[in-house]
């Protein structure tokens, strides 16, 4: 499984470099608009975004559009001593700087949010690719999978992907998180099952069934 991880990575990580700035932004637009106009994100009061990195999803205009309808946004900033991610709140683009990975996130100033402060949050997630029933393929290190364990049931994640990332299938251990919803530039895709797993591995978190 870790060599088919490994070569799927490789590939789509291939794919998305080749991609231009401009076509990634005018996908980037598509998605978030698909996003913005979702019921799924009007009525979520906490939103959970990341800063975009190496050709992915751009969230720049979803964390314009929830700061301006005045949403709660968190981002996620990593804990060097911890060595794991946080989430924290900002209230303006101003308040993010390159973190440790050169990846904006909010200032050490920003108070770390709790498990509890994400409860009903819509969550953006990145990804190097995505299954149809929610699966993630990440970059390897597993920082998001541990991040995600963190968040309460009733948090709704959703990965942000271009058409090509979605495939009809993603290998996955025991330890991946999967996701509610994936939004690319042509459909909002729910997974259903996103708590349904090929082996007996409870608490995958999120809520299933979201449309």
């Amino acid at each position: 499984m870790a060599d088919e991880k490994k070569y799927l990575r490789a590939i789509l990580t291939d794919c998305r470099a080749a991609i231009t700035a401009e076509c990634a932004f005018a996908r980037s637009q598509d998605i978030a608009r698909r996003l913005l106009a979702a019921h799924f994100y009007r009525r979520a009061r906490t939103v959970l975004l990341y800063a975009s990195k190496d050709n992915e999803v751009s969230t720049e205009s979803i964390l314009a559009d929830a700061l301006a309808s005045r949403k709660i946004v968190m981002l996620p900033r990593y804990d060097r001593a911890r060595r794991r991610f946080e989430a924290a709140r900002i209230t303006a683009l101003e308040e993010l700087a390159p973190g440790a990975f050169g990846i904006l996130e909010p200032s050490a100033d920003a108070p770390p949010a709790s498990p509890g402060d994400l409860s009903g949050a819509l969550v953006c997630v990145p990804g190097v690719g995505f299954g149809k029933v929610g699966q993630r393929l990440g970059r390897g290190q597993g920082h998001y999978d541990r991040f995600l364990a963190e968040f309460c049931a009733e948090a709704i994640t959703v990965g942000l992907a271009y058409s090509f990332q979605l495939l009809d299938r993603i290998p996955e251990d025991s330890f991946d998180r999967r996701l509610n919803l994936i939004v690319t530039e042509s459909a909002v895709i729910s997974a259903a099952d996103a708590n349904a797993r090929p082996r007996d591995t409870a608490g995958q978190g999120g809520t299933p069934g979201w449309p």
